[in-house]
């Protein structure tokens, strides 16, 4: 049952769901895709997340109730939002896993985590049943992740794997949070990863590090965007340095993504996607 509620005079915030899926995800971002078409005068902002959205508007112009009838109307549009196509783009983003950085920040968080004596990879391997760390990797980048929302912290993207639910990677996080994580860091804490877009606290458990920049907080620039269709790349030490060594974009091209399409055989839609990649 979707939830419509007021924040202060100027914004709306909806609720679709109280469980995160990428059924309620992909209804949000139908939603809120339709609702930029008809962007009516003082709509100001749209914001969407995991299984929700807001929306910040001037009551001056959009009078609340007027707006709120325009979500509602949407949101029956959209239904279940299999006959929507959302326009994305997959993203390549290539990792260093079992990197020095957030192996040496482990060690000095230990007393915060649930097995001291093994690390985020070994302990995330073990608790999924996986026999190694490199069946864990394996898993990890061997299908997409679907950017759920971006922000918590400027330019940090949530990630859903895009997999049939009984098979999606999931820990838990330390047990408390940690005072430091390096900036560029692939974390992941119940059923999501991350990308940490600057250096800073969090409890997610670190499995490596991408070496291209997402956030440049001089400029205000954010790479990613709610919808992002994003595959990690295992790299080696060597070209991690070298793509450190000579900065440059994230690779990505245009997709269309169906959520009809998907659900029947994930595997082999997600292998069709990923093609796009060359």
């Amino acid at each position: 049952m979707t939830r419509y509620s007021w924040g202060a005079d100027e914004h709306l915030f909806v609720e679709l769901a109280e469980e995160m899926s990428l059924q309620a995800n992909f209804r949000t971002m139908a939603i809120v895709t339709k609702l930029r078409e008809r962007r009516p005068d003082g709509l100001l902002d749209i914001c969407p997340a995991n299984a929700s959205y807001q929306v910040r508007f001037d009551p001056d112009v959009l009078k609340p109730a007027d707006l709120e009838s325009l979500c509602v109307d949407i949101e029956m549009e959209v239904g279940d939002a299999h006959a929507f196509e959302l326009e994305t783009r997959i993203v390549e983003v290539p990792v260093l896993y079992d990197d020095p950085w957030t192996n040496e920040t482990q060690k000095r968080f230990r007393d915060r985590h649930q097995d001291p004596n093994s690390t985020d990879l070994e302990y995330a391997a073990r608790i999924n049943g996986f026999a190694d760390k490199e069946q864990f990797i394996e898993a990890h980048c061997g299908s997409p992740w679907f950017a759920s929302m971006v922000g918590f912290v400027a330019g940090l993207p949530f990630l859903y794997q895009m997999v049939p639910r009984e098979r999606q990677l999931e820990v838990p996080k330390y047990i408390r949070p940690r005072t430091d994580t390096p900036a560029l860091t692939i974390g992941h804490g119940g059923c999501f990863g991350c990308i940490y877009s600057v250096r800073g606290a969090g409890g997610y458990q670190m499995f490596g590090i991408t070496p291209v920049e997402i956030y440049d907080p001089a400029r205000g620039d954010v790479f990613f965007k709610a919808g992002d269709i994003v595959k990690f790349t295992r790299i080696t030490r060597e070209r991690y340095d070298e793509l450190r060594a000579a900065p440059s974009r994230l690779r990505s091209v245009p997709v269309t993504f169906s959520l009809a399409e998907f659900e029947p055989d994930p595997d082999a839609y997600n292998a069709r996607l990923l093609e796009a990649l060359g």
